[in-house]
């Protein structure tokens, strides 16, 4: 999860570099492309999907703070447990297994950009999904286990 974490930071890093390039070039030399935001589009899905399962693990996720602060640490574990179970699992393993197939449609397609100019390959950028809900569910599945041991324990 570590080096996924740097990846991400680097993608970031690139993306800051390339949304400063494409702006300048498109406002200041009137010279826009089509490929350079597609890339920029591509990027920033890369750094969503793979912060994913890095927000989780740092517990940098959306929930109601205002009510969760206030729970007793056992009751923040149960809710943790339970979010787990009922919400983040299914969800992730639904997504997986539609984005497999999702990915293999667009693979087999050969799916590429429908504009002049756009970039080929759609199926790349695409099969980050499914991985993406990979690592999301490995690191509920260490967070699940994390927490039924915090619960029993309090």
């Amino acid at each position: 999860m570590k080096y996924i974490s740097y990846l991400t930071a680097v993608i970031l890093a690139l993306l800051v570099v390339l949304v400063v390039f494409d702006a300048t070039s498109r406002y200041l030399f009137s010279h826009g492309s089509t490929a350079l935001q597609e890339l920029e589009w591509h990027f920033f899905d890369v750094v969503i999907l793979l912060s994913i399962a890095f927000a989780l693990r740092h517990n940098a996720h959306v929930r109601v703070d205002i009510f969760y602060e206030k729970f007793s640490p056992k009751r923040q574990a149960l809710i943790n447990i339970v979010s787990a179970l009922f919400f983040v699992l299914p969800l992730s393993i639904l997504i997986i297994y539609i984005g497999i197939g999702f990915v293999e449609m667009s693979f087999v397609q050969h799916e590429a950009s429908s504009d002049p100019g756009g970039l080929q390959y759609r199926w790349i950028v695409k099969s980050l999904m499914p991985f993406a809900f990979v690592l999301l569910v490995l690191q509920a599945l260490k967070e699940l286990v994390s927490d039924i041991e915090k619960w029993k324990s309090l």
